[in-house]
């Protein structure tokens, strides 16, 4: 039996029988020396690798990070749904009935863009307008969006000029769909990013005004579908990469801390869905492979 052979028999069998692993090496199987390759393939290591995630042995531990999943993380769960505070008594309907009708039908699938390349030296945000590449970007990222075949619902953008001028030479490639601004989208500083970096230290009044904003759009536009809509949604949100890798990380249920770990280059489409039972996923995170090369950047 060749060596690599034995490892895949070794893997498939990870977690059973560690006299297995023993007498693979005890003839020879993982090299007749005590070189290089027999250090890096150990008996220990091997064992260690092929143990459930709560063994341990001295101090070598390989920890469970299971987390729980929150349905109900927007507030929407049927079951918990309050009227005027309270929870309906002595009605004359059905309660499990009255429930069904209460939970969501279809699913909201919701596309996040990055504003395309700006004016980094403008003074103020109205003189930070798209540079004439930017522009080139904006009419790509409109023309993939058409090209998905997808019926847009409403396509919402941050009030900033950069990202306003995105929305517009976007909309030009999807006629009839819906534009309407909102503040609340508005670049800034969400939470303060661990590990934190040396470029950009934004102070507590910054991370404490910014972030209650931002939070405040995450809940206006990221949860289940209203029980009254009865067919799957395709809503567009213009907006800037903080905004974005913010929201990812919430809908995700990851540490919100981490989202200055991601990159999104401009123009990019980040793709969200929401499922009615409160299910979360991540279609596409930064798409812009519509692009080409020499088209793309991330400033």
């Amino acid at each position: 039996m060749s060596y690599r052979r034995t490892i895949k028999l070794v893997c498939g069998f990870a977690g059973g029988s560690a006299v297995l692993v023993a007498a693979a090496e005890s003839r020879g199987y993982f090299g007749d020396t005590q070189g290089e390759r027999a250090g890096q393939w150990s008996r220990f290591n091997i064992l260690q690798a092929a143990q459930p995630a709560t063994w341990s042995a001295g101090n070598h531990t390989v920890a469970s990070t299971r987390h729980a999943w929150d349905f109900n993380w927007d507030k929407r769960d049927s079951s918990t749904l309050l009227t005027n505070g309270k929870k309906k008594e002595n009605t004359s309907e059905d309660p499990s009935s009255e429930q069904e009708n209460g939970k969501p039908k279809a699913t909201r699938n919701i596309l996040l863009i990055r504003h395309s390349q700006y004016n980094l030296s403008g003074n103020g945000d109205h003189e930070r307008i798209l540079t004439p590449l930017g522009r080139e970007q904006a009419e790509l990222t409109g023309q993939r969006l058409a090209a998905l075949g997808l019926k847009y619902d409403i396509m919402v953008y941050s009030t900033m000029a950069r990202a306003t001028e995105t929305a517009n030479i976007i909309s030009k490639y999807l006629p009839g769909v819906e534009l309407v601004s909102c503040d609340l989208l508005r670049e800034g500083a969400p939470i303060e990013p661990v590990p934190p970096v040396n470029h950009w230290k934004p102070d507590a009044v910054q991370y404490h005004e910014d972030g209650a904003r931002i939070e405040a759009a995450f809940r206006r536009y990221i949860h289940r579908a209203d029980p009254k809509q009865k067919e799957d949604s395709y809503e567009i949100i213009v907006c800037h990469a903080n905004v974005i890798r913010y929201f990812v990380c919430r809908a995700l249920q990851f540490p919100p801390e981490g989202w200055l770990r991601m990159g999104l280059n401009n123009g990019s489409i980040t793709w969200l869905t929401v499922r009615p039972s409160g299910r979360v996923a991540l279609r596409t995170l930064g798409d812009s492979g519509f692009m080409p090369p020499d088209k793309l950047t991330r400033t």
